[in-house]
Formats: structure tokens, sequence, C-alpha cells
């Protein structure tokens, strides 16, 4: 039996490029793991994220910098990557509930839309310990992702539907799709896996990102396609 202590609030996602003795951390992002509508059915790798400015406070990621970030690169000494935290912000403040040395997934898609500067000379920057001279330039927009699963998804899926409307969807401004569970067969594209397609938006607001997002979303067709209808509900409800 295992005894844990019971954690309430909001998730959110806080990345950092560390070099071994420096770090720079990344704009926040909200992930959507659990399947259906409202946060219920079964968890996920994900099934969107959003990212914009007011995710967290000041405070928070002082607290998130100084408390969890910080004291865990001096202590893993040499370390090199990415470091990517799991977080709940609960009443007492921001809580850790994993480490990752990875990008998270679909934060990642939210999260990257929104720098400015060259992701390649970071990393090279980051990989050669000179991440100090750096300086990370990000957008003010706010960015949204929604995922397009297989119907079933996480269970049994069935895969090799062909995917429609991908054409159409390059040429709205402000979005990008990003395959997942795709192949290509013949300059045809055809389902492959749970979590198919990312369509990603980019936008003055939140509600302007999660209007592009969405409206690619339901431009992409394939049988058994579904999403989830309230990406990004949490963040629109702070702003009001």
């Amino acid at each position: 039996m295992v005894i844990e202590e019971f954690l309430e609030g909001e998730e959110a996602s806080f990345h950092v490029f560390a070099d071994g003795r420096y770090f720079q951390p990344m704009v926040a992002a909200q992930d959507h793991k659990r399947r259906f509508d409202a946060d219920t059915g079964p968890n996920t790798g994900g099934m969107g994220a959003y990212s914009v400015d007011t995710i967290l406070s000041k405070r928070q990621q002082d607290t998130i910098l100084s408390r969890i970030i910080k004291p865990t690169l001096e202590a893993a000494e040499s370390y090199s990557g990415i470091l990517y935290a799991g977080l709940m912000l609960t009443a007492e403040g921001p809580k850790l509930l994993e480490y990752n040395v990875r990008f998270g997934d679909p934060e990642t898609q939210v999260i990257l839309s929104r720098l400015k500067t060259n992701l390649l000379d970071v990393l090279i920057d980051t990989a050669e310990h000179r991440l100090p001279s750096r300086k990370l330039d990000w957008t003010p927009d706010a960015a949204a992702t929604v995922v397009l699963v297989s119907r079933g998804y996480p269970g049994k899926v069935e895969t090799g539907k062909q995917v429609f409307g991908l054409e159409e969807a390059k040429r709205i401004e402000g979005v990008k799709v990003y395959h997942a569970g795709t192949r290509c067969e013949d300059g045809k594209v055809y389902t492959a896996g749970g979590r198919v397609l990312n369509v990603t938006a980019r936008g003055s607001t939140l509600a302007e990102a999660l209007e592009r997002a969405y409206f690619v979303a339901q431009m992409i067709k394939f049988e058994g396609k579904d999403y989830r209808k309230d990406i990004g509900k949490k963040g629109l409800a702070k702003q009001r």
C-alpha cells in the first residue's frame, strides 16, 4: 500500500533549457490529459494544451524557479538538456508531481510556437554550455493545440483511415498541423495510431487561438475522428 498526499488544484507544465550550469525557463503551458470533456474519462498522452502568460502568476513562477527548478538542477550537477516539471497549483503553492527529461507532448507544440528565438541556436547553446549568452524572446500571443484522435483512443483503435483537408488547413493563417499517428502512402495520408494530428494555432488572445484551432479541427476529416471540445476553457475563465 502506498499512501500519498492528496493534492487539489489545476495542473501546469513548466519547462527549462539546462546547460549543466545555468538554465533558461520557457513559458508555461497547461495540458488536458483526460480523454473527454470536463476532465472525465481515462488519462491519455494528452488531448490538447494551451499556453498564455496568465497560467502562472509572478509569485507562482518565482516559487517554481527557486524551490523546485534551481535546487533540482543544483543536485543534478552536470545535467544538460530539457527539464520538464509537471506541477499542481494548490492553495499552498505549486507542488511537484513529476519530472521528465524531455519536452512534453502536446505542450511542446504551444510552447515552441511562442518562441521567437531560433530553436536550433538555443539547443546548440544548451549543448555547449553557453545559455547565459542567449536571450530567449517570446511572443505575447497565446497558443492552443487540439489533438485529433481515432475513435476508441486510448484503447483499441482502427487505423488506415484516409485523412482529408490537410491542404486546405495549410492555407489558414496562424495554424500549423503536426502529424503524430499518421502514415503517407501514394501521396495520401492515413491514420496510423490513436493520437493522429495536433492542430496548433496562435492568436493575439487565447480566444482567437482556440477559434483558429477548432476551425481547422472541424475542417480536417477522417473516419472515427474525435477531439475534446473544451481545450483552454479554464484559461478563458481566468481572463473574464
